[in-house]
């Protein structure tokens, strides 16, 4: 089985099992699910968590829970702008400014409420949270198949706002947990928690890729995003 076979195999019983929830179809996305809220709730219990001040999180419907509760509960909050395609490729979100937690952390809300901050600007982050079709408890994760929460975590490891060391969690339906999933490649980031509405796994992940993997990224790709040429330049 290949990604994505898998990801058909996970869209498919997500739709048929009744657990999906809008946007449909689940196909092509990170999907929703039903215990979404449930599963923000069983991350915002762990000590990593707890402890953590800047979060990166994804802008996916089912980790819009983690979104609002991490603003709600005073943490400052980073997402991508789409594609990063932008010189400030992410938008922060400060609690103390933010007027509209429900909107702000919405797809479309997020580019209103935000600030656009480049890499510079950024304090290190405590936690990333991703959003997932497929995760194994060894921490594989297999996303939609664009890659660019990958090539976030590796632009933010550039300027030594992330490490080994990060945390790195998703929020996911038990049926989106799989015994095992094909070989990751160097530049997919692993799942230190993964998180359920029924509990948190924790993995033994290991280390995190070290930067930019250049040899995975075409030359219009990077032509498409301008902090790629800060970074290689």
């Amino acid at each position: 089985m290949d990604k994505q076979d898998l990801r058909e195999r996970i869209w498919d019983a997500l739709e048929s099992e009744g657990i999906a929830r809008f946007p449909f179809p689940p196909h092509g996305r990170i999907p929703n699910f039903a215990g979404a809220d449930d599963a923000a709730d069983r991350l915002a219990e762990t000590p990593e968590w707890r402890q953590a001040e800047t979060i990166k999180a994804n802008p996916d419907a089912p980790q819009l829970p983690v979104r609002r509760k991490a603003l709600r509960e005073g943490k400052t909050l980073y997402m991508a702008q789409p594609r990063l395609k932008s010189e400030k490729p992410f938008l922060e979100l400060d609690p103390a400014e933010v007027r509209d937690i429900d909107e702000a952390t919405t797809v479309s809300g997020v580019s209103k409420h935000g600030v656009p901050v480049g890499p510079d600007g950024i304090p290190e982050i405590d936690l990333i949270v991703s959003g997932s079709v497929a995760v194994t408890a060894e921490g594989t994760r297999i996303g939609k198949g664009e890659g660019y929460s990958d090539l976030e975590f590796a632009v933010l490891r550039e300027f030594d706002l992330v490490g080994d060391e990060t945390p790195t969690a998703t929020t996911v339906h038990g049926i989106q947990m799989v015994p095992e999933a094909p070989d990751p490649d160097a530049h997919d980031v692993p799942m230190d928690l993964v998180v359920s509405p029924e509990g948190v796994v924790r993995t033994e992940a290991g280390e995190k890729p070290t930067g930019i993997d250049w040899s995975a990224l075409s030359k219009e790709r990077i032509d498409e995003i301008p902090v790629l040429g800060v970074i290689e330049s």
